[in-house]
């Protein structure tokens, strides 16, 4: 019996506490609104508690109108907030180490930033891997080395799993990312930071619903 390859939405938002001032919930009805369907929290600030409460809260918005809602880091809050599942990165838990918090039923990713954590990350449980930064981002304290769309190229044919971009990506290249292969692109700053976020996040969405991806080419 074949697997059903997983598919995932092409913009992929990343909801950064770092980058918005209102209340977390207010900031994803906003982007639901616009239409988005996947959400990755990220707060690199709060304590496990915060961290829980906030996910918690926006678990119980999301998931229940079928949107996917993904915690940053931590797969112990993840599965306890009851979220679609965690993205973890290459300082976080290993792969099958989150896999086991979070159950066979959850969401994986695995952050990778060159060929050797590409393929390793393809060969585990990981249902997504992110390939990243594409471009110069400012959302990251520490940002790894730029990787740039020829490594989506090369990644493309290693995985039937999807492949989320990552790293200051910009509505002006984001269908150049997904032509070279990738599945989804993740937007944080460029979304929040956005003078109406809602706005840009339509924007996002009609322009990636008619780009082709390559595989389809």
């Amino acid at each position: 019996m074949s697997v059903k390859r997983l598919v995932l939405p092409r913009l992929y938002v990343i909801l950064d506490a770092a980058l918005i001032t209102v209340p977390e919930t207010d900031f994803a009805e906003k982007l639901v609104n616009a239409g988005v369907r996947l959400l990755q929290y990220r707060n690199k600030r709060a304590s496990a508690r915060e961290l829980f409460e906030c996910s918690k809260r926006l678990s119980s918005l999301l998931v229940p109108q079928d949107i996917i809602f993904i915690v940053n880091d931590r797969a112990d809050v993840a599965s306890a907030a009851e979220a679609s599942g965690v993205h973890v990165g290459q300082e976080d838990l290993r792969a099958e180490a989150a896999r086991s918090v979070i159950g066979a039923g959850k969401l994986l990713g695995v952050s990778t930033h060159n060929l050797e954590q590409f393929r390793e990350a393809a060969a585990t449980s990981a249902d997504a891997v992110a390939v990243g930064p594409v471009f110069s981002t400012s959302t990251k304290a520490s940002p790894d080395p730029v990787v740039g769309i020829e490594l989506i190229r090369r990644m493309r044919p290693l995985t039937d799993k999807p492949i989320v971009a990552i790293g200051g990506i910009k509505l002006e290249c984001a269908a150049q990312v997904i032509q070279a292969g990738a599945d989804s692109v993740a937007v944080a700053g460029d979304i929040l930071l956005a003078p109406d976020p809602r706005r840009r996040a339509r924007q996002y969405i009609e322009l990636l619903e008619a780009v082709n991806h390559a595989a389809d080419v």
